[in-house]
């Protein structure tokens, strides 16, 4: 096999549900590589396809044909270097927030030291707040200790699916920030799923527009505006907004 510089090789990644004539394909040949450290955002219409190629990169979706390849090594499940966080955050109700964010390394055995704990809910502002159950907090600190749950693994890459989707409009940009600071700071490479064009913008290095039609990716835009604070401010995203905007309302 031929060594990539890339993170993430994806090869003509097909997606069929069904047995017989009423098959429904929603991915057909899908081909995209991500390089480190850097981000990829994925929008589209309802349907087409996001959130299943979101299940396939991260493990937890096996594809009807082609292939998975992170870090030169062709994936069949999931694992540690690849963290997912769901729109519903995915908290078990009973367990505590400390114990939310535990779970994925204790699933895997990993021994996490107070000090790489307290580092982190420090880092995501959620100190203070282990004793609490999910519903005593709020929606923002809920997708806090879902991202904490999968940053513990220190994954190469980190998959969301339309993370901040249920929040208030100023807490999704406050969390948006934050989800850049640590990115910048621990360098790992993200993809997200998000129907929001100005978060696509604001947080993709690379947008990919994908099309219901096509059952896959109709074009990629390069983004190196991203990943500046003030980059919402600056007329090259308005630009970039209305580039995307206009790519989705021709389909």
């Amino acid at each position: 096999m031929d060594i990539s510089p890339d993170l993430l090789d994806v090869e003509h990644l097909t997606q069929t549900y069904g047995n017989g004539a009423g098959d429904k394909t929603v991915l057909h040949n899908v081909t995209f590589s991500l390089s480190r450290h850097t981000s990829l955002a994925l929008v589209g219409p309802s349907g087409c396809g996001k959130s299943t190629l979101l299940l396939i990169v991260s493990g937890l979706l096996q594809p009807s044909g082609g292939t998975v390849t992170l870090d030169n090594v062709i994936r069949t499940g999931p694992g540690r270097d690849v963290g997912v966080v769901f729109q519903q955050y995915g908290l078990f109700p009973w367990k505590t927030t400390r114990d939310n964010i535990l779970l994925g390394a204790r699933m895997q055995n990993i021994r996490v030291s107070e000090d790489t704990l307290t580092e982190l809910v420090q880092e995501l502002g959620i100190q203070g707040l282990g004793h609490l159950y999910p519903n005593q907090i709020s929606g923002g600190q809920r997708q806090r200790v879902a991202l904490a749950r999968a940053l513990l693994l220190d994954p190469k890459l980190l998959m969301l699916d339309e993370p901040f989707a249920a929040l208030d409009a100023i807490t999704r940009e406050h969390l948006q920030n934050h989800l850049l600071s640590v990115f910048q700071r621990r360098r790992f490479s993200f993809i997200l799923v998000t129907h929001n064009i100005e978060e696509a913008v604001f947080l993709g290095r690379r947008i990919a527009v994908m099309n219901s039609e096509q059952c896959g990716i109709q074009t990629i835009i390069d983004n190196p505006g991203m990943g500046r604070p003030e980059f919402r401010e600056h007329p090259d995203f308005f630009r970039q907004v209305g580039i995307v905007r206009a790519l989705l309302k021709d389909q």
